[in-house]
């Protein structure tokens, strides 16, 4: 009911205002776009030292903005991560997690039949009680069933895909993985929607662009305010990018699909601008985890000098490129080195918006407004979990590993590498290591690789004592996941259903949800 009544307040408004009844409109709240990529990693653009510099509209958006390059996913995978971002709490709590092979979950959608539970309030279910209109474009990654669905958790429209460009596939065991424009199903990938895996070809950046900058469009002809979810997964391997972006890059395939992103962010910029709303336009660019390393150097992106990558939870796994654009409002060329988090985007959202967050649940995200308006540091933790398992802290400038791992003996003797050309001693370990009792202690000021554990002496300056037993680190043991709601057991060589160890290292408060993964 409040949604439609604040949709039908800005109607009545708009009538009024047309009808030259003399009504002066309330100031337009300020629109939100959140640009969110997929396994790109923290070095793959210019002002982030990526030496090819091959990301103009993304470095001239930070020098007109703000740079975070302390922020952080939530998780580092892409369901989860996407989960904490749209309800601004640990993936944990809302049951995207697993507990068997630690995370190592199914990503294909005839594997996974979970999803988002009602119970939670997605970030576009919030905004519409303020009038907005909210779309998503491209990877929804929140489940593929009907109850999933995003129009059913908040968003007007959307155009995309359940999950990312995986196949193809035979159309007999497995179909190929659809795309939608809100409710209806307009194709599939490599059917309707090609992707030539030989040479990478592939139109949907433009395609998703173009879907970008028509919503923006007709809001601002309507003088409605709005949140686009610009969920783009071209650097997700099989990396794609149009026929004139091909080849145009340095650094191979991925670098095209790089490039083909950052034009196309150029233009929707530009659009604010002509339309005069940039002013007035919240814009905030991060990814979903950290590059996928397991994919490069041909598939895979850069995670400048932090440590392994996607499914870790050391620095190249968890720390994410993050730019915050708001011209007149966040001061141009600035660098925050606030501790900040995907779920930030939640709260800060509704902050933008003049909203406050639920009062009936904990929310994990900050609102990052003071740091970006008045640079204002807050003191806060971030966790780093796989699966249910707490494996690090960082405070400050200190990261205290509890658990260390990479993946299993069996797969890295395939060839599997999550951590390639980064073998450290005792950190990248192939079995699960336990180190809750004194944990694994680096600074990540002086060794942001993660490659000199401290040592006992220094270990006073730290604050930390053994077993982490302050500043937040009192941990509770949870009740063990109902169920993992997969249809394949976890891969040999995978953790399967350890979980006595995992309880032990859950942080005070972080309720389990079901797992739904």
């Amino acid at each position: 009911m409040a949604a439609v009544a604040a949709e039908t307040r800005w109607q009545l408004l708009l009538v009024l205002s047309a009808a030259g009844l003399g009504v002066t409109l309330a100031p337009q709240p300020p629109n939100i776009l959140l640009l969110v990529m997929d396994d790109m990693g923290w070095g793959d653009l210019g002002v982030y030292g990526e030496p090819s510099r091959e990301t103009p509209n993304l470095d001239q958006m930070a020098a007109e903005g703000m740079l975070f390059p302390n922020f952080y996913t939530a998780n580092p995978l892409c369901s989860p991560s996407r989960a904490a971002l749209l309800t601004g709490r640990l993936p944990i709590r809302t049951g995207f997690y697993t507990s068997n092979g630690h995370a190592r979950n199914a990503y294909t959608p005839q594997e996974v039949v979970g999803g988002i539970p009602d119970s939670e309030h997605l970030l576009p279910e919030l905004l519409r009680t303020a009038g907005y209109a909210s779309k998503i474009v491209g990877k929804w990654h929140l489940g593929h069933r009907p109850q999933f669905h995003p129009l059913k958790h908040g968003f007007d429209e959307w155009f995309g895909s359940p999950n990312c460009h995986f196949g193809p596939y035979d159309n007999k065991a497995r179909p190929n993985i659809p795309v939608y424009r809100d409710w209806e199903m307009v194709g599939r990938y490599y059917e309707e929607f090609p992707i030539n895996l030989r040479t990478g070809e592939a139109n949907l950046t433009q395609i998703y662009v173009q879907e970008a900058l028509d919503f923006i469009k007709r809001q601002q002809a309507a003088r409605r305010p709005f949140f686009l979810y610009w969920a783009v997964d071209a650097t997700h391997a099989p990396v794609y990018a149009s026929r004139p972006f091909l080849g145009s890059s340095q650094r191979g395939r991925y670098g095209d699909a790089v490039r083909e992103i950052d034009a196309g962010i150029g233009r929707v910029l530009r659009l604010l601008r002509d339309l005069g709303v940039a002013e007035n336009t919240f814009v905030f660019f991060t990814s979903d985890n950290g590059a996928a390393l397991i994919s490069a150097p041909k598939q895979g992106g850069s995670n400048g000098p932090f440590l392994c990558g996607k499914q870790t939870t050391f620095e190249g796994g968890m720390r994410e490129p993050a730019i915050a654009w708001w011209p007149g409002r966040i001061p141009a060329g600035q660098v925050s080195h606030q501790l900040g988090s995907i779920m930030d985007l939640f709260t800060t959202s509704l902050s933008v918006a003049g909203l406050e967050p639920p009062s009936d649940r904990a929310i994990d995200g900050l609102d990052l407004l003071p740091a970006m308006l008045q640079g204002r540091l807050m003191d806060r933790p971030i966790f780093y979990y796989r699966g249910n398992t707490l494996m690090a802290v960082t405070l400050g400038q200190y990261k205290a590993h509890f658990w260390t791992w990479t993946n299993s003996w069996e797969e890295f003797r395939q060839g599997v590498d999550f951590c390639p050309g980064q073998n450290i001693s005792g950190v990248t370990t192939h079995t699960q290591e336990e180190h809750t009792k004194l944990p694994l202690i680096f600074h990540l000021g002086r060794d942001p690789g993660e490659r000199y554990p401290l040592r006992i002496l220094e270990r006073h300056e730290t604050g930390w004592r053994p077993g982490c037993k302050k500043h937040r680190c009192q941990h509770r043991v949870p009740g063990r996941p109902s169920q993992n709601h997969l249809r394949r057991p976890a891969a040999p060589g995978n953790l399967g259903p350890r979980t006595a160890p995992a309880q032990r290292v859950q942080p005070g408060g972080h309720e389990l949800g079901t797992p739904r993964l």
